[in-house]
């Protein structure tokens, strides 16, 4: 099997550790790390010298929509939206994804190996979403996780989308009471299926919808809730607590305002996208603050670009400009790396350099919030993925 050698790096491991040394790569992942790693690697390893260089795990987008709205096309390449229903949860991201699609190209020259992309916000249950890696050629092969979460929306988009059709929702209360009925029908779908076990008579027919809800009810996947007003964050989270399900807060624009209460409730919070204007209403409020904020409360905080909103390469200036507005800097790593990894289920294989883990480095040229800093080499699963960088490589 095909090994890789780091040596010579700076390598921040964002469990704590941070040590000038080397990473031993084997197939796909990481099989070693230290101080001196050299005499122990056969003579055909290939060697990367990241001598001068800050190597950090890969980056984690826990929010977007690389993939499934292509940008180059209008309604081509647009597929993240079913809106001819306002409650679709038998949507599968999966099955829109174009790996040729040019962002995961722009995520990688960005140091973004990992995403969270699936359904937008135009339904008030829009389909599950995936966690996949940034290179492949077959959607199935990059996947990492799925379904990763079921997305939910509130506030102005539901609304806005059937209002104009005449249509239930036409305000936030109407949004509310779909997402609770459509939760209620799972339960009693649960029901039946457990009466049917020992009465064949009482099985219902396969209702892939409810199938899908059934995963959030058992709690084997969270409901990812677009929010950005408090009062929607708010609603997300009672009805989470009423049907006792798993939440991540999407967008949580407004989370500032109520950060104690978010701390205290424990759910945690996918921040973005920033580097935007204030395209609605509800993001008047819109602040590089509020992760800091956040994030000092005690809660655990990731940073999205909502790509295509925000450019995905971009992920790593929106968090150094987050820090501009007074996030700690760990803090902000964190944001894009492990936390992200943790909110999004996957933290056993990516968002921290340890053994056993998925080989997904980046080698910098220096600190990713500095304006000027490159990824010199961009690793996924083992394999360099950058053409320019490859080229480099010393085999030995």
């Amino acid at each position: 099997m095909k090994k890789l050698l780091i040596k010579n790096g700076q390598i921040k491991t964002m469990t704590g550790r941070e040590f000038a040394g080397n990473i031993l790569i084997e197939g796909t992942k990481i099989v070693a790390l230290g101080e001196d790693l050299e005499q122990e690697v056969p003579a055909d390893t290939v060697i990367i010298d990241a001598l001068g260089c800050l190597v950090l795990p890969g980056f984690i987008d826990a929010h977007c929509h690389v993939g499934i709205g292509e940008e180059i096309y209008r309604w081509e390449g647009e597929d993240f939206n079913e809106m001819t229903d306002p409650v679709t949860p038998d949507m599968r991201a999966i099955d829109g994804i174009n790996p040729e699609d040019e962002g995961f190209r722009d995520a990688r020259m960005g140091g973004v190996t990992a995403v969270f992309t699936g359904p937008g916000s135009g339904n008030v249950i829009g389909g599950t979403g995936v966690v996949m890696k940034t290179a492949g050629k077959i959607v199935d092969k990059m996947i990492v996780r799925d379904p990763a979460g079921l997305k939910v929306a509130f506030g102005e988009n539901p609304k806005q989308v059937y209002g104009e059709q005449k249509k239930m929702p036409m305000t936030r209360m109407g949004t509310a009471a779909l997402l609770r009925q459509a939760l209620v029908d799972a339960q009693v779908y649960r029901d039946k299926l457990e009466e049917g076990k020992t009465d064949p008579d009482k099985i219902p027919e396969r209702d892939l919808g409810l199938e899908t809800l059934l995963l959030v009810i058992n709690r084997q996947i969270p409901l990812r809730a677009h929010a950005h007003r408090a009062d929607d964050i708010m609603t997300a989270i009672r009805i989470a607590r009423e049907f006792d399900v798993d939440l991540v807060l999407e967008h949580c624009t407004d989370g500032h305002k109520i950060a104690e209460e978010l701390a205290e409730l424990g759910y945690p919070a996918v921040i973005g996208p920033l580097l935007t204007n204030r395209s609605k209403v509800e993001l008047k409020d819109k602040s590089f603050r509020t992760p800091g904020i956040l994030a000092r409360a005690g809660v655990k905080v990731a940073i999205m670009t909502d790509h295509s909103v925000t450019p995905i390469e971009q992920l790593p200036l929106c968090a150094a400009l987050a820090c501009k507005a007074g996030m700690d800097i760990e803090d902000a790593l964190r944001a894009i790396t492990i936390n992200s990894a943790e909110i999004l289920g996957v933290s056993d294989r990516i968002g921290s350099l340890e053994v056993g883990k998925d080989a997904d480095i980046v080698i910098w040229s220096e600190h990713p919030f500095i304006l000027t800093a490159r990824p010199l080499y961009v690793i996924i699963d083992g394999k360099v993925v950058n053409p320019e960088a490859e080229e480099d490589a010393i085999s030995q």
